[in-house]
């Protein structure tokens, strides 16, 4: 893939000078979805499939953007001299952000740059194609320019620059996965201190499939900001009557205590999810460990219920690809994952039954919803890199 980039790099800008090709990958959440804002805990992992930059620097301040994925917009000009978010700027705006938020921190670029790149993470399907986009241009921008950053920095980076920037006030989880991912591992991530360790993805006989629901979804005009500040309403009642930080540090039995001080049944619901689901991570992180799949795959359905029902973040359709998974012999959990409202569901499937899986899921989908899913049987790979 990165040679396809280059060649369409030196076909848009010239073979002049020097070009280097980086990659970030997507992620995919196992379980712990909408608790990395919260206070709790997270268990992503960093996929094979992301985002592939190719750069150079310029003799001015010019940023030329170009995305093979986005062909029909052509080369989208910009310049340091203006980084404010654009309504027409499309995908530019992400790296721009991140341009932008370097500089804030004294990382002033002292050129512009030529930019190409190509991402094979299906657009709007919850798999982090932002938060790989946002790592890929902060490793970038390292390499070519020397920045003293570490890739934890270029994970902080990422997020403020989207909160900021980008007006999505998301959680730390997806840029942490794409920046510090490992093959063959999770990430488990303590959100409230940015602790972590990584736990083998050990699935005997088993796999991870991604399912697309073909449901775009967008962050930044859904209810994602709508959760986010219903979830803090919630924890500011709660701190009315205990001495908690976030709603990560009460136990299922502290909140069903205290919960009576959250005023609106809406927000309660939102702090129950978030309590237990952070309770639901820890729980499943240890039954990955003592390889307990049958435990694991439960929690991870508990995980949408309470996402379905508490936090209303699924849609019909994903319920549909999810309600039909449970019905499948050889299932062992299923979820959507990610920021919800669309987008992708997770499961754990045995080997044996991955074609049925697929074929069933499909054929059910197809007749309720009148959409033919796409299944990603998908691989848990390295964090950052540069590629040429």
């Amino acid at each position: 893939m990165e040679q396809k980039l280059l060649e369409k790099f030196i076909e848009l800008f010239g073979s002049e000078g020097e070009t280097h090709v980086y990659f970030a990958p997507g992620r995919v959440n196992l379980i712990g979805e909408h608790t990395d804002y919260n206070g709790g805990h997270v268990f992503p992992c960093a996929l094979t499939i992301g985002t592939y930059m190719a750069a150079r620097k310029r003799t001015d301040r010019k940023l030329n953007f170009y995305s093979m994925n986005f062909e029909e917009l052509g080369v989208l000009e910009s310049s340091l001299d203006d980084m404010t978010p654009k309504a027409d700027g499309e995908w530019t705006n992400y790296p721009k952000g991140v341009i932008w938020a370097f500089e804030g921190r004294g990382m002033k670029l002292d050129c512009g740059l030529d930019i190409a790149l190509y991402g094979n993470i299906p657009n709007g399907s919850g798999l982090s194609s932002s938060a790989s986009l946002e790592v890929v241009t902060g490793y970038m921008l390292r390499d070519l320019f020397g920045f003293d950053v570490t890739n934890q920095d270029l994970a902080l980076i990422g997020q403020y620059s989207e909160n900021n920037f980008n007006g999505c006030n998301c959680g730390i989880m997806d840029q942490f996965a794409s920046a510090m991912g490992k093959k063959d591992n999770a990430i488990f991530l303590d959100t409230s201190d940015l602790s972590f360790e990584y736990a083998p993805i050990v699935l005997d006989g088993a796999k991870i499939v991604v399912t697309n629901s073909m449901v775009k979804h967008s962050l930044v005009t859904s209810a994602y900001n709508d959760r986010r500040n219903e979830s803090a309403q919630a924890l500011k009642d709660l701190q009315q009557v205990c001495g908690i930080k976030t709603l990560g540090d009460l136990t299922e039995e502290e909140f069903e205590t205290y919960k009576s001080a959250i005023k609106d049944d809406i927000n309660r619901a939102r702090a129950k999810h978030a309590v237990y689901e952070n309770q639901r991570t820890i729980k499943a992180v240890k039954a990955l460990k003592d390889q307990d799949l049958e435990t694991f795959g439960k929690l991870m359905n508990a995980s949408h219920v309470s996402l379905r029902d508490d936090y209303e973040t699924s849609c019909e359709e994903v319920d549909v690809l999810v309600d039909e998974a449970w019905k499948i012999p050889g299932v062992i959990g299923s979820r959507i994952t990610g920021g919800g409202f669309g987008g992708c569901t997770v499961s754990i499937v045995k080997d044996e039954a991955i074609d049925t899986f697929k074929e069933r899921l499909t054929a059910a989908y197809e007749e309720k919803v009148g959409k033919t899913p796409e299944f990603y049987v998908v691989s848990v790979g390295d964090g950052p890199s540069k590629l040429v």
